[in-house]
């Protein structure tokens, strides 16, 4: 049960208070402050991190005097995101730790000139590495199947010829959807809350399973508790990303827009892989994109 309450967790992962840059940052320069909601160590270590990752960029920068939105605010967790979102001021925003679909929730509820200046790394796994770790981990391309609820739908171009997708409303049972993806290989779970849910994530794995149906996580924690496989993304690699749009925005005046993790590395279940005849290649297990 405590895996399958951290599993719930990673879904809208909340964390929270204030790092600022030192007040003695020349004004004809950018500065930035990094926004949260709580002080756990979870977040300390988070803030503390990607402190030490943008101090380079925002010291050594210098810009003209006519540049606008010299504030930039690292917006770390749903809760942070919501913080800088209502601020009112001339800066942008870059978001992370926050899954995609609570980021377009947050932006869709801003004016359309507010919204402009927001951009973010979300939390979970892109799509598409997900789908080709699939085709690692079978040795061949393979039938991969995706379940959209209404706040995931804007990912059905980004799933366009690499699956079967199902789009099911939040009052439709989970097991009709299931059985209609059950010629599928693969389930590739999307972190969406009303597809998957504390409630019903052991029963999703448990049914998928007993038809020997793969399931691709969207964390390393849903692996744990029955998933076969997952792209999952550390601290650093997510924080890393965060500095590298931050100093392209410092460089260029343009805001990169909203990505997926760019840096991962593989988690397997084993066991799982064996209950369902998957022999694991070592291709699959470095499976990974390393950062710089």
């Amino acid at each position: 049960m405590r895996r399958l309450r951290a599993l719930a967790a990673s879904l809208v992962l909340v964390t929270g208070a204030a790092f600022a840059a030192p007040t003695s940052t020349p004004p004809s320069g950018y500065r930035f402050q990094i926004v949260t909601g709580d002080d756990s160590h979870l977040t300390v270590r988070i803030a503390e991190d990607l402190y030490k990752r943008l101090m380079p960029t925002f010291a050594a920068f210098r810009t003209e005097l006519a540049q606008q939105r010299r504030m930039v605010y690292i917006a770390i967790g749903p809760d942070g995101l919501r913080q800088a979102a209502a601020r009112r001021c001339d800066c942008v925003v870059i978001a992370a730790f926050t899954s995609s679909q609570v980021w377009r929730a947050v932006v869709a509820a801003l004016p359309p000139a507010r919204a402009k200046t927001m951009t973010a790394v979300y939390a979970e796994p892109a799509p598409a590495d997900q789908v080709r770790l699939a085709t690692l981990l079978y040795r061949r391309p393979v039938r991969v199947a995706a379940v959209l609820g209404p706040d995931s739908a804007f990912l059905l171009p980004d799933l366009a010829g690499q699956a079967e997708v199902l789009q099911a409303g939040r009052e439709d049972d989970m097991g009709d959807i299931l059985a209609r993806v059950k010629r599928s290989e693969v389930l590739l779970a999307l972190p969406d809350s009303a597809i998957y849910n504390p409630e019903n994530i052991r029963n999703i794995l448990l049914s998928t399973y007993r038809r020997k149906q793969a399931v691709i996580g969207f964390s390393a924690d849903m692996v744990k508790v029955g998933a076969l496989a997952s792209t999952y993304s550390e601290i650093e690699d997510i924080n890393a990303q965060v500095a590298e749009m931050a100093a392209a925005f410092v460089a260029t005046g343009e805001l990169p827009a909203p990505q997926f993790p760019h840096y991962f590395r593989t988690v397997i279940n084993e066991g799982v892989a064996r209950s369902l005849d998957v022999a694991v290649s070592e291709e699959a297990r470095r499976f990974a994109r390393a950062r710089p």
